[in-house]
């Protein structure tokens, strides 16, 4: 993760199979291509946690992303997001910012802002739209 050191990042879990799957991958898409030269990146961490919503292999997991959504931005390998088994980013980005209902993601498309400086920034529920945050995506970017 190194390479994204001084970058401002925002991590969101996918599903293909979700009912928010069509706005928040072309949201992210959108925030993406608006900011991808101005030290910004968005990481994609595929997971079948929910529902199994995204059942596919981590392969097609990105296939998907990059073909119907034109992702250009990471599409990682399948990760638990929860449980003993969560990715180590995971258990540090709930760790950084747990809710008033505990530390555990609720749900697929579950956002996390983390600023140039590796701390995370916020911590945005599915509902929340990744065009929704922009202005705290700018605010991070003019930070430093």
């Amino acid at each position: 993760m190194s390479i994204y050191q001084g970058k401002v990042l925002l991590i969101v879990n996918v599903a293909s199979k979700c009912g928010f799957t069509e706005t928040n991958y072309t949201q992210l898409t959108e925030l993406y291509r608006k900011y991808k030269d101005q030290d910004f990146e968005i990481l994609a961490f595929p997971c079948n946690q929910f529902l199994y919503q995204e059942p596919g292999t981590s392969q097609e997991a990105h296939e998907f992303a990059c073909e119907r959504f034109k992702a250009e931005y990471p599409v990682f390998q399948k990760v638990r997001v929860n449980g003993q088994n969560a990715a180590p980013i995971y258990k540090f980005l709930k760790a950084s910012k747990p809710t008033f209902l505990g530390s555990r993601i609720k749900w697929n498309f579950t956002k996390f802002l983390v600023g140039k400086d590796g701390l995370v920034i916020d911590r945005y529920g599915t509902m929340v739209t990744p065009l929704s945050i922009e202005k705290d995506i700018k605010k991070a970017l003019e930070d430093a």
